[in-house]
Order: structure tokens, then C-alpha cells, then sequence
């Protein structure tokens, strides 16, 4: 029960991963105007993960596909994975707290299928960016979860609505009640605790999503994905060719503090990735090349 639908998820992630690697390196061959544009346009490297169990069998892995030094992006990663096997303790504590799913100790097993990507750019006018989308399955319960979020350094309220506007579209098809809510769901997802405030201007988020119907809970999940592009891409076109002061990337700098402080503290997919046994390596490619703290 429910290959079928697993199989679906973990190619539609897959095809995702596709498009916007694609659409990565054509902004870095794109690029012929403003700071860094004499560069060499950068390339993804892709390397292949592979998780084994404690007895060591075959856990599922996938695929990293990291960029360093572009003349856009300074590091972004785009990582895709299939993941299988069984929860380990101290992950069935943390999924049954959080789900109250009965029968988790019993029947540990999972499944989990999923893309993620975080940008950091080169250019402190172009904001960074994070997306995720996911399927998790037990044989107790199924859920889909993700979203994007927008994380700038230097604020400009145009870009913020396009990228809010861009999602909402997205959403409404599904029902004008989804925006709002994964609105708001965001907003209280991304805030870091110890230093009051969001992490950026906010985006969309769901997480253990299941209405009980798998093909509009999918549906919802791939609009989710689907957004990310016509959200974020605009706004890098416009804003790369900008000039930029020492000062402009000092505060780039500090702002990526707050992504490396939130992202080791508090996002449940690193601790996930962790606790589970993923390639620590993809698990932590959403940290920043260069961060500072003052």
C-alpha cells in the first residue's frame, strides 16, 4: 500500500531538483552585466548519498548538488533524497510527541522523500532564499510538509510582496484559506526565539499536512514547489546587477549569522537529517560559506 504514491512523490521531487538546477546555472550564464559578471559562470557539483541502516542495508540516499563561487550564487544547494528503514529511539520520541501517532514503538518503520535548497548570494541586494517540500510516510499516518521563505539582508518592500503575491497565487487554486494560514505558519515557524525576531521577511509553511486525501494534499505540495521559481527568480535578475558598498556586505554577513544560529538550533529537518543518519555533509549544506558575528 502506497508504492505507488511513494514512487509518484519521490520523481515529481526529483524533476523539481531538475528545473531549478537548470534554472540556476542559466542566471550564471546570464549574467554579463554588474558586480562579479566577469567571472566564470558556476556549475553544481553533484554527488551521489547513500544512507545505511545499523545492520547495514540499503537506507535510500540521493543526490547533492552544491554550487561554490558562482558569479550569482556564492554557495546554494539543491538536495533531493529517498530515505527508508526504521526510527530510531530517540526519533520515535520526538515523531510521537509531536503527532501522538499510536503504534510508532511498535512498527518503527519510514519512508521519506523530499527536496531542499537554500541559496546564498554573492551580491548582498539579492536576498537569500530557502525551499523544502516532502512526503513522509509510516504505517501508522502519512504527511506532507515545506515551504519558502525569503531571507534578505538589505529590505525591499517590492520584492517582499512579489514573492508573498507569486505564493499566493500559487495557493489559491487550493483554496483562499491555504495562503493565509501557511502565512502565518511560516512566520511563526521561521522566528528565532534568543534574538526576538524572524529571520527574514517570511514566506509560506506546512508541516504533518494530511487531510486524509493524498492526490490534493500532493497537489498543494507540488503548487508549493512550483511558486518557487516565478517567486525568486525576478528578483535575482533585478537585483544582481546592483553595486554594492563594504558595508552593504558586512551586513550580509551578520544576517547569515541569524540563518547558521536558526538552522542549527531549531529546524527540524537538520535535526531529522542527524538523527536519522543522512550524509551529515548534505544535511548541513544550507550553512552559509562565510557568516560573522558581532
Amino acid at each position: 500500500m502506497f508504492e505507488k504514491e511513494k514512487s509518484t512523490a519521490s520523481a515529481w521531487f526529483r524533476q523539481l531538483r531538475d528545473d531549478i538546477v537548470a534554472a540556476f546555472e542559466a542566471l550564471e550564464d546570464s549574467h554579463d552585466a554588474g558586480p562579479f559578471s566577469d567571472m566564470k559562470p558556476g556549475r553544481f557539483e553533484v554527488k551521489e548519498t547513500k544512507r545505511q541502516s545499523e545492520d547495514g542495508s540499503d537506507a535510500g540516499g540521493g543526490l547533492m548538488s552544491v554550487m561554490r563561487g558562482g558569479r550569482v550564487f556564492e554557495k546554494v544547494g539543491v538536495n533531493v533524497s529517498t530515505v527508508y528503514g526504521t526510527l530510531g529511539e530517540r526519533a520515535q520520541q520526538a515523531m510521537a510527541a509531536r503527532k501522538g501517532i499510536p503504534g510508532m514503538t511498535e512498527d518503527p518503520r519510514f519512508w521519506a522523500s523530499g527536496i531542499s535548497l537554500v541559496a546564498h548570494i554573492q551580491n548582498p541586494h539579492v536576498p537569500a532564499v530557502h525551499m523544502n517540500t516532502r512526503m513522509f510516510w509510516t504505517p501508522h499516518a502519512w504527511w506532507f510538509g515545506g515551504g519558502s521563505d525569503l531571507n534578505p539582508c538589505i529590505e525591499y518592500d517590492e520584492d517582499t510582496a512579489h514573492f508573498h503575491a507569486t505564493q499566493k497565487a500559487h495557493l489559491d487554486p487550493h483554496g483562499p484559506g491555504h495562503y493565509p494560514r501557511l502565512k502565518e505558519w511560516a512566520d511563526e515557524y521561521f522566528y528565532i526565539p534568543h534574538r526576538k525576531r524572524a529571520r527574514g521577511v517570511g514566506g509560506i509553511f506546512m508541516d504533518d499536512y494530511c487531510t486524509g486525501d493524498w492526490q490534493a494534499d500532493f497537489a498543494l505540495a507540488q503548487d508549493i514547489g512550483r511558486a518557487f521559481l516565478p517567486a525568486f527568480l525576478p528578483l535575482v535578475e533585478k537585483r544582481r546587477v546592483q553595486g554594492f558598498s563594504d558595508s552593504d556586505k558586512d551586513t550580509q554577513l551578520v544576517h547569515r549569522g541569524l540563518y547558521a544560529e536558526y538552522n542549527l538550533v531549531y529546524d527540524r529537518g537538520t535535526k531529522f537529517g542527524l538523527e536519522t543518519g543522512h550524509d551529515p555533509d548534505a544535511v548541513l549544506m544550507s550553512l552559509p560559506p562565510l557568516a560573522k558575528w558581532v
